[in-house]
């Protein structure tokens, strides 16, 4: 902690100069505190575990989920507070929302859910993503929030009729506990086309989609319907009474926090690795796995492998969307954890992961002819509608742990890797990847391979498996700088000025290793694609 005893922390937290994160992910809330003049130093966090629901073809949460997994996860935080520094949690100095980008939360006048909320992994709107992107010119991938909202009308839902407000699962969190309809550029990059020069909804594309829908939706027009954009640095609202009583029901935490713009999971990404400066970029590795990279200029062209974002700041950036992360990887590891443990082994889930991490070093450079695809959900960029996690290999591959797992761990940048190829025919130049997110916790393994996987140094820092939870905190603690200072030079000045990254640079090995496993994989995308139709 820079400076301070642990009696200035306590003291700190007690006046309210605490500054609160929460990131709603696929698998985990979590909640992260920093001091608002030292936000590099994490003071305490809390977690809550739930899982999405496949309701009725649709990839779903509860919005009771929704409350009960936050009141768990920052009840976690208070505990850790109490038991870390010996003081409780009444005030704070600012709070930011983060979750999971798109998806589509549509809402009546009176506030109340017109239909389940369908979460950036589902698939079925590719008709509203083809004829939107034929309509902008630019790639609208299909779970993007006007995507969703478009293909309700070509399905001639009944609620549409009856929409008043959409928003992605940060914004509506943020609004409940601010009342504010507001979302982060970032966020809001991903319900609908941005404009870089206005840095708000792309207003040409707004009357093309309003003539689109004129005849089937009479009266439909989506930017009466879209949050407000704000960037980096501006308020956002304050919270409620009602919203403290919704966090904290205990009744603890006092009103008046004031918030920063509602981000989705890839804008706190940039955030939490300091990437957010042209040729720069991150890889966040989760149920999902993504690569964001900030951009010099515009693309010379569309490509359905990439989408265009911004930075919480504003500035474009490419984003290379993979539905299917670490979430295969991690039922591998949990089945060989089991065999330990029916074996008369106590290793925990962490040392059963590290001894497997460790284990991939010594496989061949391109895994020995084995194939594993993670597809657990469908995959737009390698043209699955739905998925089918496979194990493949040939009765000459060299079948041993190593190798297995290494190619557990190729898998799991392999759909990402076909879009990075992409982007490197636009000439897209990239100084540094920075990683984040549980898998890269084990030093040097899956940071090595993810440099070989896309040919460029990878960075990864102390807070790699806090993730968007401390980049969300990093942001509300920037509402006190933003008149001193851009996002970027705050990030490297206050916050990463003393920070340590390891960085890997590619091994001249798993480089040529890495692209024969990736040629391999492009090949058998037909066998999933067969599992698919015939299981």
């Amino acid at each position: 902690m820079t400076g301070m005893q642990q009696a200035d922390v306590a003291a700190a937290i007690q006046d309210g100069r605490a500054v609160l994160g929460i990131e709603l992910g696929s698998t985990r809330i979590k909640a992260c505190l920093v001091l608002a003049d030292d936000p590099s130093t994490v003071l305490a966090v809390g977690s809550h575990a739930w899982e999405n629901r496949f309701v009725e073809r649709l990839w779903t949460y509860t919005l009771e989920d929704v409350w009960t997994g936050l009141q768990a996860a920052y009840a976690d935080l208070v505990a850790d507070v109490r038991r870390t520094h010996g003081v409780g949690l009444d005030r704070l100095g600012a709070i930011g929302v983060s979750a999971m980008m798109h998806g589509y939360l549509a809402f009546d006048e009176s506030g109340e859910l017109l239909t389940a909320f369908r979460t950036w992994r589902n698939t079925n709107t590719d008709r509203a993503a083809a004829v939107l992107s034929e309509l902008f010119g630019a790639n609208i991938p299909l779970r993007w929030s006007v995507a969703h909202l478009y293909q309700a009308v070509l399905d001639e839902e009944p609620h549409i009729p009856d929409v008043r407000f959409l928003t992605t699962l940060a914004g509506y969190v943020h609004f409940r506990l601010t009342g504010r309809k507001v979302l982060g550029i970032g966020d809001a990059s991903g319900m609908f086309p941005i404009d870089p020069a206005t840095r708000d909804y792309d207003l040409g594309m707004i009357e093309k989609f309003d003539r689109l829908v004129a005849d089937r939706a009479y009266g439909l027009h989506v930017s009466d319907l879209l949050p407000e954009v704000l960037v980096a640095g501006q308020p956002a609202g304050e919270l409620t009474a009602e919203g403290a009583a919704l966090l904290d029901p205990s009744g603890a935490l006092q009103p008046g926090a004031v918030f920063c713009p509602p981000e989705g999971d890839a804008g706190t990404g940039m955030v939490a690795t300091c990437s957010v400066a042209p040729r720069t970029g991150n890889v966040s590795a989760g149920t999902s796995i993504f690569a964001m990279v900030v951009l010099e200029r515009p693309l010379q062209r569309v490509h359905h492998e990439l989408d265009v974002v911004a930075t919480p700041a504003g500035d474009l950036v490419a984003m290379v969307h993979c539905n299917n992360g670490a979430s295969e990887l991690a039922a591998w590891v949990g089945l060989f954890e089991r065999f330990a443990g029916v074996t008369g082994g106590e290793l925990d889930a962490d040392e059963v992961f590290e001894a497997l991490f460790r284990e991939a070093l010594d496989g061949d450079p391109d895994a020995g002819g084995l194939l594993a695809y993670n597809h657990l959900a469908g995959e737009p960029i390698a043209g699955l509608t739905e998925g089918r996690p496979l194990f493949v290999r040939t009765p000459d591959s060299r079948f041993t742990l190593a190798n297995f797992m290494r190619a557990q761990l190729y898998g799991v940048f392999g759909t990402l890797a076909l879009g990075m190829r992409v982007l490197e025919t636009e000439g897209v130049a990239l100084d540094r990847m920075f990683a984040h997110g549980g898998i890269f916790r084990t030093a040097g393994v899956a940071q090595r391979f993810l440099a070989g996987a896309i040919g460029a140094p990878v960075a990864v820092g102390e807070t790699a498996s806090e993730g968007g939870a401390w980049g969300i905190a990093v942001l509300a603690a920037y509402l006190s700088a933003a008149g001193e200072a851009d996002l970027d030079a705050y990030l490297r000045e206050r916050v990463f000025g003393g920070a340590d990254f390891a960085i890997v640079e590619p091994d001249p090995e798993d480089v040529p290793g890495f692209a024969a496993y990736l040629s391999r994989y492009r090949a058998g995308l037909a066998v999933e694609a067969a599992a698919v139709r015939a299981l």
